[in-house]
Order: structure tokens, then C-alpha cells, then sequence
């Protein structure tokens, strides 16, 4: 039943294993202008996901589509730059293949950033919010079917699912470096829209702080095969009720970038520690 599944998994970790040259611990995930944090890397290889076996191709603007194998503070990781999302019309399969693949890498930590719409009304356009729990609203589950107990659990438990070992040393960088970080709740949707006004007021009645279109499957994933977890957003426009601002793909991506710098010391300066 998991034949296939498995073997694609092996084929892939075969390829990296077989090309990479240091063993990282830690792999990251970089969201929408985020790309910022490579420039940081002393990169050792960089692998266009075409030439990976079984991995499908980022298709959105903002994500290049590379994985890279480097230092970064001295530290071996793999960066994902760029991901995979459900609304590109994969599968949750497909979306989260990179994290399946990383226990194979030797992976034990994985960091995941994205940008978001901000719905706390104390939230503004350029905040970094260090994500502590999160709701799925994708109306779907990558751990849907049967299950591969050599993997992981049937029924993964929630209850920290994000490190808090890791938040707060993200809060005691981000004191060090005097950047002020925000801390909540992300909602993951489908997307690929915008929210409506009542969409946005809805959302934070239910709990939710930011929202956005990536993430939760990657973390439901690689919390369930036993990877601790670290997330954060940048705030790159604003849902709050009565002050719900149009966005464009465009603004998202220059509000990204232009926190970016922020993200990357924040990163670089807790990898040592991580």
C-alpha cells in the first residue's frame, strides 16, 4: 500500500545524500520575499528542484525554486527557496513532500516563514510575528488515508506542535538584536484570494492573528514525523476590521522584502542555539 510513497521518498533522499557534502540539522522553509536570507549562506550547492527525482516546481513569483545546501552562522542547513502550495493545484502530498523527505536528510529542526495578512488591530504592515499555534482551515489534511505507522502516529498529538524551546529563544534574540516581535495565532487558507472584509473579521473572532496560504500543512507534516518546529510571519498587509487594506501579490512581496533584513538576523543570530 505505501510501496510507491516509500519509494519515492528513497529515490530522493538517494539523489541529496549520494550530492551533498555536509550533513545539516536544520532546513529551512522561505516564504514569499523572503529570499533575502540566502545572500547569509555560504552556499555549498544549489539544486534547481527540476533536477531533483519526484519534486514538483514552485510556480509563484517570489519563489525561485532552488534548494541550497551551506552555512549559515556556522551552522549546516538546507534551505527550501521556495515551496509548494495546495491553491497551485497540487496535492497535500505534493505540498508537503519536502518535509517527508527531511528525517532521510538527517534533519531534526525545521524552520518555516511566510508572509500574511495581519488581523490583530496592535499589528501593523512590517511586524514579525513569531507563530505559536495555528488553525487549519485548508478544509483538508496532508495525513488524510492510510497510515504508515513506520512514519509516524495515526492520531499526532497537538498540543506543540511549534517548539516552545524555540520561541523563546527567538524572544531572546530579537531582545539582543532590539527587534520587537509580535507572538499569535495563523490561520492557513486555500487560497488563492485575498479575504473579504467579513472573511477577515471572521477569522479573528475565531482566534486567529494572521492568515495565509502556506505553512500549516508543512507544519501538520513535519510535526507528525517528529521534527521540532519553529514558524514565523511578516505582516505584509492588514485585514483588521474597519481597516481592511487592498493588497496585490506585488505589495505583499515588496512589504516582505522590505522586512526581510530583520528575519534574516533574527534567523542567523539563533542558529548557533538551535
Amino acid at each position: 500500500m505505501f510501496e510507491e510513497k516509500r519509494k519515492k521518498i528513497a529515490q530522493t533522499v538517494e539523489y541529496l545524500n549520494n550530492r551533498k557534502t555536509i550533513n545539516p540539522k536544520i532546513a529551512i522553509v522561505l516564504g514569499s520575499g523572503l529570499g533575502g536570507l540566502t545572500q547569509k549562506i555560504d552556499i555549498v550547492d544549489e539544486i534547481p528542484y527540476k533536477e531533483i527525482p519526484n519534486f514538483p516546481i514552485s510556480t509563484v513569483q517570489g519563489h525561485k525554486g532552488t534548494m541550497i545546501f551551506g552555512k549559515l552562522n556556522g551552522v549546516d542547513v538546507v534551505v527550501f527557496n521556495g515551496r509548494f502550495h495546495y491553491y497551485e493545484g497540487y496535492p497535500m502530498s505534493v505540498v508537503t513532500f519536502p518535509q517527508q523527505i527531511l528525517p532521510g536528510l538527517g534533519v531534526k529542526t525545521v524552520i518555516l516563514s511566510n508572509a500574511a495578512g495581519g488581523m490583530n488591530p496592535t499589528f501593523k504592515v512590517g511586524d514579525i510575528m513569531l507563530i505559536r499555534d495555528h488553525i487549519n482551515l485548508f478544509g483538508t489534511n496532508p495525513l488524510l488515508g492510510p497510515n504508515d505507522d513506520t512514519l509516524g502516529p495515526r492520531f499526532p498529538n497537538m498540543s506543540e506542535v511549534y517548539s516552545h524551546r524555540l520561541l523563546k529563544l527567538a524572544h531572546q534574540t530579537g531582545e539582543k538584536l532590539n527587534i520587537f516581535l509580535q507572538e499569535g495565532v495563523y490561520i492557513g487558507v486555500t487560497g488563492p484570494c485575498f479575504e473579504t472584509p467579513s472573511e477577515y473579521k471572521m477569522f479573528h473572532i475565531m482566534g486567529a492573528d494572521t492568515v495565509g496560504m502556506s505553512t500549516v500543512p508543512e507544519a501538520i507534516m513535519a510535526h507528525y514525523l517528529g521534527l521540532e518546529i519553529f514558524a514565523l510571519s511578516v505582516i505584509t498587509d492588514l485585514g483588521v476590521v474597519g481597516k481592511v487594506e487592498k493588497a496585490s501579490h506585488e505589495e505583499v512581496l515588496a512589504a516582505a522584502a522590505k522586512t526581510g533584513p530583520k528575519v534574516v538576523d533574527l534567523i542567523y543570530n539563533m542558529m548557533p542555539e538551535i
